[in-house]
């Protein structure tokens, strides 16, 4: 099976392990990856901002570099829901709409790509210790991929998973919005890792690298003591 990877911008510059774990696990289930070198921004900061023309760009390069591409594959649910969004935000573009559709028809979230067309749930993977997962807003929301999560976390070895009080709670990341309403994103945030340490887990498991980034970065300011992992490193764990 040929899988086309769409790392995307947080992964590229700030969570390179997570890219790597990801293309281990999908090269030992037999994948052919390939990493086609067009791809920059899916024009979601842009997009999300309203700016839906100045975006419009990022999109059609997008859709150019991966028209090829059996399957697309990436390590974020919000940036896969972008690819989704693309035949909406070109449904009056007769020359880019049938091609946005194909990209869309063609994109998963890694752990919605392994459950849902490998038909594989235990990757082999082990974790000792307690975690809790995160389920992020546009993976959950909007793609509607909230059970595969936790069909693969269940099945690592060692793993106890512990429910997320108030999971379906916003992070308060959002993209731009941490940016332009600090002070409130501040207090969702807060209380997200307060939910958290609530569970007294050693790990707190998410699948979008933006909310991991903003719940890491806010409990290690705080001093808690738990570890922020996305998925893709705890599936290619194996001590």
């Amino acid at each position: 099976m040929k899988v086309s990877l769409f790392i995307t911008c947080l992964v590229d510059m700030f969570y390179a392990e997570a890219g790597k774990d990801m293309v281990e696990v999908l090269e030992r289930q037999g994948c052919e990856l390939s990493f086609p070198k067009g791809q920059v921004c899916c024009g979601q900061p842009a997009y999300n901002s309203g700016y839906v023309e100045n975006s419009k760009s990022a999109m059609k390069n997008m859709i150019k570099t991966f028209e090829n591409a059996e399957y697309v594959v990436t390590p974020s649910g919000s940036c896969a829901t972008m690819f989704k969004l693309y035949p909406d935000v070109f449904k009056d573009d007769h020359n880019w709409l049938q091609r946005a559709q194909e990209l869309a028809d063609k994109t998963y979230e890694f752990t919605q790509f392994l459950v849902n067309v490998l038909q594989v749930e235990n990757v082999g993977a082990k974790l000792k210790g307690k975690a809790t997962y995160h389920p992020s807003c546009h993976m959950t929301r909007l793609l509607g991929a909230s059970a595969e999560p936790r069909k693969l976390l269940n099945q690592v070895e060692g793993l106890e998973m512990i429910p997320l009080p108030n999971a379906h709670n916003c992070c308060g990341f959002g993209g731009t919005f941490s940016v332009k309403m600090g002070d409130i994103s501040e207090q969702m945030v807060d209380e997200k890792v307060d939910s958290a340490m609530a569970t007294e887990a050693d790990y707190l498991i998410g699948a979008d690298c933006g909310c991991l980034m903003n719940i890491g970065g806010r409990a290690e300011r705080m001093g808690k003591p738990i570890r922020v992992m996305h998925i893709a490193q705890v599936l290619n764990n194996h001590e």
